[in-house]
């Protein structure tokens, strides 16, 4: 029987978006339903990828080399909205990657029942967003994208916390900051599809960092780590960047993550190198 870390690999190996998602969609159905047939799926080993399939299309340029937004034009918008389906993209794979690059780590059941729901949340989030390219005349691959969104998985594929605290913990808490002010734009261009697609990812996002940070402190607390020391001390290793205010203190609590986690790392502490990019959101 395939096991949960076969499949995790099945979904990272599938290049075109559409066939990923609707893969990773059925596997987290599988998911549950072993679950609640009281005959779960085994958690198993895999082997996968350092760098998941992707269509050959968008073009992916570095983050100097993309060209400017200018989300007051109907291009601007489109061009928007085809980063977030390359953010959630991305995200699907971080999702089912951590299932597999770190099944040798012993962890609860409820861990994986966490990050199957919202790999299958990430496979809806980047179909409902190419639904609003295409019903916009347009489609993911039809303009270039962000070379650097997998940095952070490579970065931390030998790292279990540090890819809990860089992944759900900083770039999907950046996506609760800035996706207001996206919401607003599309309310005000009255392009009613993308509005409540964004309003669903907003909503649901929240979870997603809320499963980083209740690992993260879990693991933490198993070791007799200080969550906070740690978090700030992985973040300045792998994020090579500041974090940016504004930040949503409300959602942001609401997801486990108090101010003393996020406003130190507002220093200007990082290493120099190029910095990373959460994309849009």
């Amino acid at each position: 029987m395939t096991t949960l870390a076969e499949m995790a690999v099945e979904v990272l190996t599938t290049a075109d978006g559409r066939a990923k998602t609707a893969l990773g969609r059925r596997h987290a159905a599988a998911w549950f339903a072993a679950r609640a047939d009281g005959a779960p799926i085994a958690i198993g080993r895999a082997d996968p990828p350092l760098n998941p399939a992707r269509p050959a299309r968008p073009e992916l340029l570095s983050p100097r080399d993309m060209p400017r937004r200018r989300p007051g034009t109907l291009a601007g918008r489109l061009a928007l909205l085809h980063a977030v389906a390359h953010i959630e993209l991305n995200a699907v794979d971080l999702h089912w990657d951590i299932i597999a690059r770190f099944a040798d780590h012993p962890m609860p059941p409820g861990f994986y029942d966490d990050w199957v729901k919202a790999a299958d949340e990430e496979c809806k989030h980047f179909n409902l967003v190419c639904d609003c390219l295409e019903a916009m005349g347009s489609h993911y691959g039809a303009l270039p994208a962000h070379a650097g969104m997998w940095r952070a998985a490579e970065d931390t594929k030998d790292d279990f916390l540090g890819r809990l605290a860089v992944v759900p913990m900083v770039l999907e808490a950046r996506g609760l900051d800035v996706t207001p002010g996206m919401i607003d734009l599309f309310r005000t261009s009255g392009e009613t599809q993308a509005l409540q697609a964004l309003e669903v990812i907003y909503a649901e996002e929240v979870a997603h960092v809320a499963y980083g940070s209740k690992w993260f402190n879990w693991l933490c607390g198993r070791d007799g780590l200080d969550p906070k020391d740690v978090f700030h001390a992985l973040v300045r290793r792998y994020f090579h960047s500041t974090l940016k205010p504004p930040f949503n203190a409300e959602k942001r609590a609401e997801a486990g993550l108090p101010p003393d986690f996020y406003w130190p790392l507002t220093e200007d502490l990082s290493d120099g190198q190029e910095p990373a990019d959460s994309g849009p959101r």
